[in-house]
């Protein structure tokens, strides 16, 4: 392959290799190999359909390009830094294979409308399978759900027994999440898909395109309105990484507390051995790796994030050489978001809760102490005074290490005549769930309001 710069014309001194070297982004971009042959292919389609190229060129020239798909696709196309990155090497190649007509292929056209072209059809591409990705994570949600409506935990706040809960409720506060996030990825879909090819370097051209044609042979709903806008913004990949950002939080959330369901002090899951690994030293162990790794590849995401909104702050319209720096992290992403959604579907879908034990931790603590307020609120009884009294026997029960639903009707009496027999009906965990009813509570009723709805939005 030639390594003379295609557009070094009016240079004398060449660069020396490490120079060359630190400035090739052919490393990485590479990964857009399939996506510039493509662009290229629309492009010159163009010319061919604006009459700005003769039919013998374009024909040559479409041949050309799609021979070298077909080398990379058997894994035969071979890359130089001298060429500096996927635009110049594929270029290169078509120059070889072709010849000068190759050249043809740039007209009325740059780098820096190619690049974003080609990052937008990138990601374009990889944003559907990161929403099915989603979507098969919310019907595990849904199916466990389904099967854990009358299963009790306790619910937490500042990590401390507050009220018992459904399990399957629990599950659906996820599914919740990931619908938001889902639709936070259909959304950066419709800015990704807005062609930038037709911007040329910065101000358009003067050769009669058709951003139109082009955009319908790539499969764009749109073209980008403002050449400047085309070539210097990248708020699709960032929008990209934020909506990442968010769904990794999500997931590790959700794995700290698998990690913390998982332990001796909590057992309220098993995870599969396919999901744990063992230690080297200590053979009782069954680690939940895979748990933690989503949690810190978490971390990751957000410092691809932080990496691109530094970059673009201070950037002047329009291209600069920074924005060179604006897809690796993307790059990452991906492979980081789609194996880890993967791997945290089978990780759940595979896990057993402990449903006693859940019930069991609900039974010997306080956390039926509000039920006993909203009783006495039932009643007639102020709340704040009902909070009062309950808080009250709260303070006995840890005295003499009696549970509310322990103590004698006497006892529970001397703090409020207001109490009757009927109270330890509904001190009950299973009743404390089930009898919460409001709209999106954890009531029986409303959680299976909540899966069915569910099952309608996913079609499930």
């Amino acid at each position: 392959m030639s390594t003379k710069k295609l557009w070094g014309g009016r240079f004398q001194a060449q660069a020396s290799k490490w120079v060359d070297e630190f400035g090739a982004s052919i490393s990485f971009d590479q990964l857009m190999a399939e996506e510039d042959i493509e662009g290229s292919l629309a492009h010159v389609k163009m010319l061919g359909h604006t009459k700005i190229l003769n039919e013998s060129d374009v024909a040559q020239i479409v041949q050309g390009l799609e021979d070298l798909r077909d080398e990379l696709h058997a894994g035969k196309l071979q890359f130089t830094v001298e060429n500096e990155d996927i635009h110049m090497n594929i270029e290169a190649l078509l120059t070889e294979k072709i010849g000068p007509v190759a050249g043809k292929l740039h007209t009325a056209r740059s780098r820096n409308d190619q690049v974003a072209t080609d990052f937008h059809l990138y990601l374009k591409k990889r944003l559907p399978k990161v929403i099915d990705e989603i979507t098969t994570l919310q019907q595990t949600l849904v199916a466990m759900a389904e099967q854990n409506v009358e299963t009790i935990m306790p619910g937490y706040t500042h990590l401390q027994h507050a009220q018992p809960i459904s399990y399957g409720h629990y599950l659906m506060a996820y599914y919740q999440m990931l619908k938001r996030d889902k639709e936070r990825f259909e959304f950066n879909m419709t800015h990704t898909d807005i062609l930038p090819l037709g911007a040329a370097a910065l101000a358009g051209t003067t050769f009669p395109i058709d951003r139109e044609y082009t955009a319908k042979e790539l499969g764009f709903d749109q073209v980008y309105a403002n050449s400047l806008d085309a070539v210097s913004d990248r708020d699709f990949a960032l929008e990209f990484l934020s909506n990442s950002s968010i769904l990794m939080l999500h997931l590790s959330r959700f794995c700290e507390e698998i990690s913390m369901w998982v332990s001796h002090e909590f057992k309220y899951l098993e995870l599969s051995d396919a999901y744990t690994t063992g230690s080297s030293i200590m053979p009782q162990k069954k680690n939940p790796d895979m748990a933690e790794l989503i949690r810190g590849k978490t971390g990751r995401v957000y410092g691809h994030l932080m990496q691109l909104l530094a970059t673009m702050k201070s950037l002047p319209l329009a291209y600069n050489k920074d924005l060179q720096e604006d897809k690796e992290g993307v790059f990452d992403t991906v492979k980081t978001l789609l194996p880890a959604l993967k791997v945290f579907n089978g990780m759940l879908k595979t896990a057993k809760p402990n449903v006693e034990r859940m019930k069991q931790a609900t039974e010997n603590d306080f956390s039926n102490a509000t039920e006993l307020a909203d009783y006495l609120a039932a009643k007639g009884v102020p709340f704040r005074e009902a909070h009062g009294i309950v808080g009250e026997l709260v303070l006995k029960g840890l005295q003499t290490h009696q549970n509310l639903q322990d103590m004698s009707l006497t006892d529970l009496q001397q703090a409020s005549p207001k109490i009757e027999e009927d109270v330890y009906h509904d001190l009950k965990s299973e009743v404390a769930v089930e009898r919460r009813h409001s709209l999106g509570g954890t009531g029986f009723d409303q959680v299976k309001l909540q899966i069915a709805n569910a099952k309608k939005e996913l079609n499930y």
